[in-house]
């Protein structure tokens, strides 16, 4: 039987963490916690390292790393391993994607510069012309 003394219930744990109750159940059913036990009443009952587990969780969140990928780094934690060689694969690959979105943002940039730049009254409004500015391409 566990002893009480050293887990916390999800109250506790949501306090201690200031994430909201149902985050933490949602983290759980996504196999992201493990729960040491549940009460006679059938709450929760998480030991304290929880709180280490959800700040991991959402730091790798801030850095753009899913709800999914951030399991498969802590399936390997639980394994006895540190998955820092896959986070960093995976960090690698969020930087080309940000690379990429910013080229992509500075072309959308540059065009929309160009067409505010030659922007002019529209002329009168046909059946099929919505807009001749953006139209014209």
């Amino acid at each position: 039987m566990l002893t009480h003394e050293k887990t916390m219930r999800i109250g506790e744990v949501a306090r201690a963490s200031g994430l909201p109750i149902k985050t933490i159940r949602y983290y759980d059913e996504l196999g992201l916690l493990k729960i040491s036990g549940r009460t006679e009443g059938g709450y929760r009952l998480f030991a304290p390292d929880v709180l280490a587990r959800l700040r991991f969780i959402k730091r790798a969140q801030s850095l753009g790393l899913s709800l999914m990928e951030i399991k498969e780094f802590l399936a390997v934690y639980d394994q006895g391993n540190l998955p820092c060689d896959h986070i960093r694969e995976k960090l690698e690959d969020k930087l080309l994607e940000i690379e990429q979105q910013i080229q992509q943002l500075q072309i959308l940039k540059q065009e929309l510069g160009g067409l505010l730049s030659g922007w002019q009254v529209a002329p009168t409004a046909s059946a099929e012309t919505i807009c001749p500015i953006i139209q014209q391409s």
